[in-house]
């Protein structure tokens, strides 16, 4: 059985939350806040299934999601429910989401949804682990030891002023 559904984007604000199950307004809060620490902390290239958290019904439930651009498509169920099954709903919002926006059919020819599916998916694939590409670039630009902070930037016919920064 489902108990919720919750979409919500990289930095875990949310976009959709369905619970079937009754819980205090104080309650799902903290269970999103717990499910989004849970899942956005995994790496992209790791099994898409994990153990509930404590609040949601700990070992007996599963967090079934897929990371799929900036949205983060979270499933908790019971044991009843099959992975996979979950996984293919999840694909098929996606592809809802993709299809209709803002109230708008954007695409009904058959043919290029699934292509345009297919060429998300390959583009997933060949980022493998870019989502942690700009934590690293900050470190790198931290870690250069520049005698001086440059103050001109000269490109061509573009001159950049750089204006004075405090050090990092």
């Amino acid at each position: 059985m489902i108990k919720a559904i919750l979409i919500f984007n990289n930095h875990g604000k949310p976009r959709l939350i369905r619970f079937y199950q009754y819980f205090a307004e104080d309650m799902q809060q903290q269970i999103i806040r717990e499910t989004f620490h849970l899942v956005s902390k995994r790496d992209d290239n790791v099994c898409n299934f994990l153990e509930g958290g404590s609040l949601i019904g700990g070992s007996d439930y599963k967090l079934i999601y897929r990371h799929y651009a900036t949205l983060y498509f979270v499933f908790c169920v019971d044991s009843s429910e099959s992975e996979l099954g979950i996984l293919d709903l999840i694909q098929v919002h996606y592809i809802l989401q993709e299809v209709v926006m803002g109230g708008m059919v954007l695409e009904t020819n058959m043919n290029e949804i699934v292509a345009q599916v297919e060429v998300q998916n390959r583009l997933e694939k060949s980022e493998g682990g870019l989502s942690a590409a700009p934590a690293r670039a900050v470190s790198a630009v931290k870690n250069m030891n520049l005698p001086e902070i440059p103050r001109n930037i000269n490109i061509g016919d573009i001159n950049i002023k750089v204006p004075s920064l405090s050090p990092f």
